[in-house]
């Protein structure tokens, strides 16, 4: 392949992961063409690529970038996926799709500059929590004490007015109520 050509395939890639944080490597070689488009078509629902890349290209492309951390697992015919979605996200159905589909091989991840080797580096990488889910338990775990508090503070009002309603219920009834002698 001359140089030209070489330069602008770097081109088209560092175009078309720009903004990619970042992805899974997968193999998909020995699996059926049907199973393949399957695969895409399943992963393009979610607003998710599958790009075959060539190593070397794909390397020079990504450096600087955050997946520059793909680099180890960019070895022999590897596809990428990546989207919009969260990388874990992605993990997730990955994983899924891999226990029925056995030619599917996970070769690795990285998000935020952090490698994920392997099958069991994605698998990890998939039960971490997705960006919108550590906000939501970070805003929780925040919220708690206040909640608490709030909690304490109101209880005996709560009581109170209980206490009062519970009078008010027996006079409407017509009932006596007695002051009890301490």
């Amino acid at each position: 392949m001359s140089k030209p050509i070489k330069n602008m395939i770097v081109s088209e890639y560092k175009k078309r992961f720009d903004g990619v944080e970042g992805a899974v490597l997968i193999e998909i070689r020995g699996m059926p063409t049907k199973t393949t488009t399957q695969l895409r078509a399943q992963m393009r629902t979610s607003d998710v690529r599958v790009t075959v890349v060539k190593n070397t290209l794909a390397k020079r492309a990504f450096k600087g970038t955050p997946l520059e951390a793909l680099a180890p697992g960019l070895k022999g015919p590897r596809a990428i996926v990546y989207g919009k979605t969260s990388v874990v996200t992605i993990a997730r159905e990955l994983v899924k799709s891999a226990k029925t589909n056995d030619k599917l091989a996970l070769m690795g991840a990285c998000i935020d500059g952090s490698w994920f080797d392997g099958d069991e580096g994605v698998t990890r990488l998939s039960k971490f929590p997705t960006r919108e889910e550590a906000q939501s338990q970070l805003i929780t775990l925040v919220l708690s004490p206040a909640r608490k508090l709030v909690g304490t503070v109101v209880a005996p009002g709560s009581r109170l007015l209980g206490v009062v309603k519970e009078i008010q219920t027996r006079l409407e009834k017509g009932e006596k109520i007695a002051a009890k002698a301490s």
